[in-house]
């Protein structure tokens, strides 16, 4: 039987050469491998399932948030209604008589009764001082002594010019003698002896004299004047107080140049103050100003941190004109300093005695400034609110006086707001409020200094400017 010979395959054989390397081998062994295409028939219904499950926790997740929301929602509406439907809280405070003497509180600063800038009236160099900052000194005590070497050298030839002028004086006075003495025996000589004009001459010769005698005389007096003048200036060399008082600053020291002259440019030597009695100034409002200016009106003194300790005093003088800029008037009140308590330049509240002018006091939180004027909101036994128009007599800033439209014993809002209108049913809270009450107590007291005024101390427009 004869043996069939294998066919070429070229497929084969190129299989068969790749086999030869390890990567041919790797790659027979992956393609050879079998992948599994089966699945199972489940697998669809579980993930849409699933799908539902999610979007069914979502629902009630939604419906949960909008239930609560919505709960909520009610809640806060129905606190909203109760809250504007609800009487409104307020405080309240009984308007006060207005007692015989009122305290009108204002700042003021105090002044020296005399101050001086000491300057150098020579030139020269500080030789000595004796007093410092602090010091208290009498009327003509040294200060400092100025050593004048320039003015020194001048006085001397002052001097000397002078006694140079008293000798020119003799030599004129016996040439005036002996010009007179030789015209009197030409003037009474024999007619014929001596001629005419010899005789003229002689009486020439004599005036001549006397006329240069008056102006060496003259002389002496100039060069005298002119002495006088540097011994009165070498006087300035001792620097004196002016008046008692105490030195407040010294600008000097031993050596310093000093320059005649008190212009801005020379440095002062001492400044010194008289504190006995003390100046306490006030820019008093313009509404008030009238009351000030009557003569005797009582005045109490308080400094900060004084240790409550007050000075009585009255009014010693006003402007008498109002301040164009600030619509004040200015006003002086002078009192006994003797134990230097007070020292110029300080803060103090000066409170004015005045007479009353309105028929309540109420505190300014009780006003309420609208278009129409000034009101207040008189709360009536029923707690209902109304207002009133009311007008100021008198306006210190933390208490005001009023006119007109309150009366005693009238139960006032205070720092009432926008949204209660007349007739509102409102709420009175149980305690008064502190600061009106210590308002009111701080009026009531006789010792008690008020707080600084408001910018309701003027009208509006003015209180601005």
């Amino acid at each position: 039987m004869q043996q069939l010979k294998p066919q070429h395959d070229p497929h084969t054989a190129h299989r068969d050469e790749a086999r030869r390397t390890d990567y041919a081998d790797d790659v027979t062994k992956t393609e050879a491998h079998s992948v599994s295409t089966r699945y199972d028939p489940d697998t669809g219904r579980r993930m849409k399932r699933a799908a539902f499950i999610f979007v069914m926790v979502l629902v009630v997740a939604f419906l949960a948030v909008r239930t609560d929301r919505f709960f909520k929602d009610r809640a806060i509406a129905a606190i909203a209604h109760d809250t504007a439907t609800a009487p409104r809280a307020v405080d309240t405070i009984e308007a006060k008589a207005v007692g015989a003497v009122q305290q009108f509180s204002l700042p003021g600063q105090t002044a020296a009764w005399h101050a001086s800038t000491i300057y150098a009236r020579v030139s020269g160099y500080v030789g000595k001082w004796f007093v410092d900052i602090g010091d208290h000194v009498q009327s003509g005590q040294v200060l400092a002594l100025i050593e004048t070497p320039e003015l020194d050298a001048q006085l001397a030839g002052a001097r000397a010019q002078l006694e140079a002028a008293e000798a020119q004086v003799l030599v004129r006075k016996a040439q005036a003698d002996f010009a007179k003495t030789t015209y009197d025996r030409w003037r009474d000589s024999p007619k014929g002896v001596v001629s005419e004009q010899e005789r003229e001459e002689k009486h020439a010769d004599y005036d001549s004299a006397v006329a240069n005698l008056r102006a060496a005389e003259a002389d002496v007096t100039l060069d005298k004047a002119r002495m006088n003048q540097y011994t009165a200036l070498s006087q300035f060399k001792k620097v004196t107080a002016p008046f008692d008082g105490v030195i407040t600053q010294r600008e000097i020291d031993i050596g310093n140049l000093v320059t005649a002259g008190s212009t801005s440019a020379t440095t002062p030597l001492y400044v010194m103050q008289q504190n006995d009695p003390i100046r306490i100034f006030v820019d008093v409002p313009q509404r008030a100003a009238a009351d000030l200016m009557r003569d005797r009106v009582p005045v109490e003194i308080q400094a900060p941190g004084g240790h409550g300790h007050v000075y009585p005093g009255t009014v010693t003088r006003t402007s008498d004109a109002i301040n164009a800029q600030a619509r004040t008037l200015r006003v002086e009140v002078d009192i006994p300093n003797a134990q230097q308590s007070l020292v110029p330049g300080m803060y103090v509240r000066v409170a004015f005695g005045l007479q009353p002018k309105g028929l309540v006091q109420v505190p300014a939180a009780a006003l309420i400034f609208r278009s129409g004027g000034p009101e207040v909101a008189r709360v009536d036994r029923s707690s209902r609110i109304h207002f009133r128009n009311v007008t100021i007599a008198r306006d210190d800033g933390n208490l005001v006086e009023l006119g007109s439209g309150v009366s005693p014993g009238d139960q006032l809002a205070l720092n009432v707001s926008s949204q209660i209108v007349d007739g509102d049913l409102v709420k009175i809270n149980a305690t008064e409020p502190a600061a009106a009450s210590q308002q009111t107590k701080s009026a009531a007291s006789a010792g008690a200094t008020p707080p600084p005024p408001s910018v309701h101390a003027d009208p509006p427009a003015t209180a601005h400017r």
